[in-house]
């Protein structure tokens, strides 16, 4: 079962920071170990938004050093192209001219004047699981953890 982790900048990337990025990412991932044995990982951005870390378990599991390692590879990518990827209450959603991004007071004005509601998707990045990106990451937002926070 692949593991995953999902970052999300808090701004949508230039195509050319995406494909800088991009490259790094596949760098990354080729090289990324646990306790000295390399990982069966792969890296990839999408809608340059989201970075999506993944570890096949079944071959070997990420473990705390590992994880510190792609926190210390996300920091430099953050420092490097001046976007933050930690920021857990940046929220994405889909609006009618694609994949947006805002804060958390911009989307509770989004919400106060009814252009997010209860049937916009939204991105659930706290998934864990490769198999969950199909049907658990882009939901409505009435069946987000979202709607609990804005409740």
């Amino acid at each position: 079962m692949k593991r995953i982790w999902i970052y999300q900048a808090d701004r949508i990337l230039t195509v050319e920071e995406g494909q800088q990025i991009e490259v790094e990412l596949s760098a990354f991932a080729e090289q990324w170990k646990v306790h000295g044995k390399p990982l069966s990982a792969s890296a990839e951005l999408r809608d340059n938004l989201f970075i999506i870390l993944k570890v096949d378990e079944d071959i070997a599991a990420a473990s705390g050093c590992s994880v510190d390692s792609s926190v210390r590879f996300l920091k430099g990518i953050e420092e490097k192209y001046g976007v933050q990827l930690f920021d857990r209450m940046q929220f994405a959603y889909k609006s009618a001219s694609g994949v947006a991004v805002v804060n958390r007071s911009g989307f509770e004005r989004l919400l106060a004047a009814g252009e997010i509601n209860d049937n916009t998707l939204v991105f659930d990045n706290t998934i864990t699981y490769e198999h969950q990106l199909d049907n658990a990451w882009v939901v409505p937002f009435k069946e987000s953890w979202h709607k609990r926070l804005f409740a």
